[in-house]
């Protein structure tokens, strides 16, 4: 169903489809909610979604003023406070992904899980940048005029007006992006029009991350693989992060249960020291987290042997937990 609500003067579009924990998607840049046909609208299936168009975008007016991905950012704080208040999983898109880092930045707690499609966080990030000078392609002007209310000649002005945004608005630092305190997933193409050099420093960057790299895509991956696009998105949020069996930069920590140090862990104290030096290799020191794992998966791991399982399935059990079902 679509309404419009009114946010900071703007009378902003937007689409309410679903049931179940919100999801809301940010398209791009010059474009607007259709970036998600075929793809992430998917999502319907699952949750409620929530799909603004931003001031000037699709089928919300321009209004006088700047189009930056602050003030958009500042949109969508105040859509997502009206609509929602309360946190919810929020998906961006190219720009949306900037204006989607934006928000969990200045309002974390709005943000329950972030997903960033070939997004970065500083222009000079960004391969290719629009400028008021560029012919936009026929397509991307005849969307625009299809949803419009401003009708078609309007289309320069938004044009020029994020244009010099691009150029003249200043990015955020890495360091900023340590506000960010939900889980996320950086997801890129591996031909995008932001560097994959950004994209890992992003990704690096924010304190709980994952990373995706779509192969023979470009900044359409939506489009081009949107099966797999999807189910990477869904997968991340719809579950809780498995354990890996070899961690490395997540060894000693779980995204799921916050960070431990082998101090800090409550394994069985009497575990033989071979089972305990596997599970501590293996990023496990907490019972907490051994409930992301599989009794046959932890076995496998070099040192287990059936004593230390019974060992470890004999104190979950009287902590009132288990191991994870098999898949």
């Amino acid at each position: 169903m679509a309404d419009y609500v009114d946010v900071n003067g703007v009378s902003m579009w937007y689409d309410d489809r679903g049931e179940g924990d919100f999801v809301v998607l940010l398209h791009g840049g010059l474009t607007d909610s259709r970036d998600f046909s075929g793809n992430l609208d998917a999502l319907s299936g699952r949750f409620r979604l929530l799909l603004p168009e931003r001031r000037g975008h699709g089928r919300t007016a321009d209004v006088p003023g700047p189009i930056t991905i602050e003030v958009m950012a500042q949109d969508i704080v105040a859509f997502l406070d009206k609509i929602v208040a309360a946190p919810v999983r929020l998906v961006g898109y190219s720009a949306g992904a900037a204006v989607a880092l934006r928000v969990a930045v200045s309002r974390p707690d709005l943000v329950d899980r972030l997903v960033l499609v070939s997004g970065g966080f500083h222009p000079d990030g960004m391969i290719l940048r629009p400028t008021a000078d560029d012919q936009p392609p026929a397509p991307l002007v005849a969307a625009y005029a299809e949803v419009s209310p401003d009708g078609a000649d309007h289309f320069p002005v938004v044009l020029a007006k994020i244009a010099h945004a691009a150029a003249e608005e200043p990015g955020m630092a890495p360091a900023d992006l340590r506000a960010v305190t939900c889980p996320a997933l950086v997801m890129t193409a591996d031909d995008d029009i932001v560097t994959l050099e950004h994209t890992l420093e992003l990704y690096r960057a924010l304190p709980n991350a994952e990373l995706a790299v779509v192969p023979r895509t470009s900044h359409l991956l939506l489009h081009e693989k949107p099966e797999l696009c999807t189910r990477l998105v869904t997968d991340f949020l719809s579950s809780e992060p498995a354990a890996t069996w070899m961690p490395v930069s997540r060894a000693g920590s779980h995204t799921a249960f916050g960070p431990f140090s082998h101090e800090q862990g409550n394994l069985p104290p009497d575990l033989a020291k071979p089972a305990r030096r596997a599970l501590v290799a293996a990023g496990f020191t907490h019972l907490g987290q051994l409930t992301l794992v599989s009794e046959a998966d932890l076995g496998r791991l070099h040192g287990m042997g059936p004593k230390a399982m019974d060992q470890l399935r004999r104190a979950l059990t009287a902590n009132g937990l288990s191991f994870a079902e098999e898949r």
